[in-house]
């Protein structure tokens, strides 16, 4: 029982360090108000699914394509790459986010589809690497963009974030939020591993 709680507590204390060296690195460089933002050729729209797993809107969908939808219209980002997981034919989130953001009224154009943002890192790091891009904005909740920044600053990136709207259903910010704290602390694993995207491939070119 005394090792469990050891265990526990130091679990607990590395969470807290890698969430508050998250937090500081991305002071400052993520933003509310679109008229605070500074204009980026490139906005990294960070995917998830318009469905929960158990079925239910996911309302962090929505608000990640009204903030894509309002940045672009207001003249804050030229393009949109939408980036997310398409790992099986039913699934695929950069099509589902291309769709909605057509449906108002951005032209196909300005969209970029990134097919293989399987994780956050994935996204990062094929932006640089696959779509050219060293300087963008990235596209989610505060606290998915500020794990998004450290990595951008890992990989030698110019980022700031714009913040979409958070869920404030209690249940879902909760169950979001704790997750949050061990995807941090992997982020921290997969630098020091040197954790690689799963696939980078042939460059493509944003005009």
């Amino acid at each position: 029982m005394r090792i469990a709680l050891w265990f526990a507590a130091a679990c607990t204390v590395v969470a807290a360090i890698c969430d508050a060296m998250v937090r500081f690195n991305a002071r400052n460089r993520t933003f509310n108000d679109i008229n605070s933002v500074p204009h980026k050729k490139v906005g990294l729209l960070l995917g998830t699914s318009p469905f929960t797993s158990d079925g239910e809107h996911n309302y962090y969908y929505t608000y990640r394509i009204d903030a894509a939808e309002n940045l672009i219209k207001a003249g804050k980002i030229d393009y949109i790459i939408v980036s997310g997981d398409n790992s099986t034919e039913d699934y695929d989130e950069p099509t589902w986010m291309r769709d909605s953001l057509m449906a108002r009224g951005v032209p196909e154009e300005r969209i970029v589809l990134d097919f293989a943002g399987f994780r956050t890192l994935d996204s990062i790091v094929r932006a640089k690497e696959v779509f050219g891009q060293d300087s963008f904005m990235i596209i989610s909740q505060r606290f998915h963009n500020e794990r998004a920044l450290y990595l951008a600053d890992h990989y030698g990136i110019e980022a700031v974030g714009f913040n979409a709207q958070d869920v404030t259903i209690w249940h879902k910010w909760m169950k979001i939020h704790a997750r949050e704290y061990m995807a941090r602390v992997k982020l921290m694993i997969d630098l020091v591993v040197g954790k690689q995207p799963h696939f980078l491939g042939e460059k493509v070119e944003i005009k």
